[in-house]
């Protein structure tokens, strides 16, 4: 089943409802919505794409986003979307790798897409080319697709730092909206999705639930994250929902102590992407009240694998509240988790092990990457590569993260990506990659280099091939990197150095 169907089934209920909105002016009903994408899958089936082929979206959050999306979708094509932070040049390597015959952009995207001199066609929203494609007729129907037909493809990073393309199904999307329905929050008619966190990424993932409900979607003038602009909109609209990442959280929670505003109007924010910090949260939750659910997931299991629902969150009578405030929540429906020893074989409650995850919001692999796909599925299993310990009642804490990725601002950062940027120079010896903490974003990226290479240089370096975010904010000298008997670096030595143990 194609989950573009979701967005026609409310549009032949619900056509006069609002569905797009850009701040608070709408720019298309739920029938126009529908119309439009349809349209947008006539003129893709017109330059000859076929079911299963890919089409990418690099652009900010707009609603062209949204329609282009369940274009792709009606279709019978397969949504690639980028992060629009990444550099032009990372962003035309998911599109080399995923083979993408088109790719929706907005103008400063497409310029940078332009200058890393890609070959796939670029379809700028804000030109001629796509006002084309939505006055096209629209398409008679939506392309039959079966639940286990790709849907998204998704790119995150391997420890390697090379980009791998997560295959998200039909199935898994259905899966997820249904299982948010009952373990995180009930999306209703009045509710409206506000889209402050990228479209690329769990916010936009969360979309298809509100679709289905007949439910508003906000995108903000700007773009992206303004707490300001989140607060008005909320008062405005009433009953919003967003996806956050824990810093927007602590942001949005100074920005309304500073004003003196109480976030009228926000109904759920679903925190997940990182490391929420117990004395954060007791303040969101003193600032704003019981609106808040955390959820625990990755790409290669979408949203899906735990959740502390709001009242967990806002619990303060439980003898144990504090330790579950502390957690990410219990098993969602769809799936089982249970911590695992190296070799997966289960561990007794309490102990820390691997978390390991399985259901149907599980990925079937990596896109033609077989051999990064035999890592992670194991006898059904997903190995997560998160260390945590489930206790008694089924709460997970995680405890450690296996692989050495940086999170900062809700953004990952692989080390090796950028260690591999910084070694290119020619006055750098050696280079590591580690994540020191930040009160605002988390985690901030530190280097540490042996070499006499000038900071200025290195950041010019890093600025020219990678995404502005995951360039150092710091260069530390270094005489020689602490290295085991086996040449591994240790980063666990670093990192204490950098906490001044």
């Amino acid at each position: 089943m194609n989950i573009a169907s979701w967005l026609a089934r409310t549009a032949q209920l619900h056509p006069d409802r609002p569905a797009l909105f850009r701040g608070r002016v709408a720019v298309a009903d739920y029938g126009q919505f529908h119309a439009q994408a349809l349209s947008i899958a006539r003129a893709l089936r017109l330059i000859g794409l076929r079911a299963g082929d890919r089409v990418a979206l690099f652009m900010q959050n707009c609603p062209e986003y949204l329609v282009a999306q369940y274009g792709i979708w009606a279709a019978g094509a397969v949504a690639v979307p980028i992060n629009a932070k990444l550099h032009g040049r990372e962003a035309a390597f998911i599109l080399e790798n995923s083979g993408a015959t088109l790719v929706f952009a907005g103008p400063s995207h497409a310029q940078a897409l332009e200058a890393a001199g890609v070959e796939t066609p670029i379809c700028d929203v804000t030109e001629d080319g796509y006002a084309g494609m939505i006055a096209q007729p629209p398409a008679t129907g939506i392309a039959e697709r079966g639940a286990d037909d790709l849907a998204w493809l998704f790119y995150t990073s391997g420890t390697t730092g090379k980009p791998k393309g997560v295959m998200i199904t039909h199935r898994m999307l259905m899966t997820m909206s249904m299982s948010y329905q009952v373990d995180v929050d009930h999306v209703r008619a009045e509710d409206a999705a506000l889209y402050a966190a990228p479209l690329s990424h769990g916010a936009g993932i969360y979309n298809p639930m509100h679709v289905r409900a007949g439910a508003a979607h906000i995108c903000p003038q700007s773009g992206g994250f303004d707490p300001a602009e989140i607060f008005d909109l909320a008062a405005h609209f009433g009953s919003v929902h967003m996806f956050a990442a824990p810093t927007m959280v602590k942001r949005m929670t100074e920005v309304a102590r500073a004003d003196g505003m109480r976030g009228d109007g926000l109904r759920t924010v679903v925190y997940a992407g990182g490391p929420m910090y117990t004395a954060d949260i007791l303040d969101a939750v003193d600032q704003f009240g019981p609106v808040f659910a955390q959820i625990y997931g990755q790409g290669e299991c979408p949203m899906g694998i735990t959740a502390l629902s709001r009242h967990d969150v806002a619990d303060r009578s439980h003898a144990r509240w504090q330790t579950r405030l502390g957690s990410v929540g219990r098993a969602q429906s769809a799936v089982e988790v249970q911590i695992g020893d190296a070799a997966g074989k289960p561990l007794p409650t309490g102990e820390t092990g691997e978390i390991m995850v399985r259901g149907d919001v599980v990925m079937p692999g990596y896109w033609q990457n077989p051999d990064a796909t035999a890592r992670a599925l194991q006898g059904g299993w997903l190995m997560t590569g998160d260390m945590g310990a489930m206790d008694a009642d089924g709460y997970v804490t995680l405890q450690d993260r296996s692989k050495d990725l940086i999170i900062t601002g809700g953004s990952n950062v692989y080390p090796r990506e950028v260690e591999e940027v910084l070694q290119s120079h020619p006055d750098v010896t050696e280079v590591s990659v580690v994540g020191r903490p930040h009160p605002e974003w988390g985690e901030e990226v530190v280097a540490f280099i042996v070499g006499t290479a000038a900071e200025a240089e290195l950041d010019a370096l890093c600025l020219d091939q990678i995404a502005r975010f995951k360039r150092p904010k710091t260069y530390l000298r270094i005489d020689a990197l602490p290295k085991n008997n086996y040449g591994k670096v240790l980063k666990t030595v670093l990192r204490a150095r950098l906490a001044g143990k």
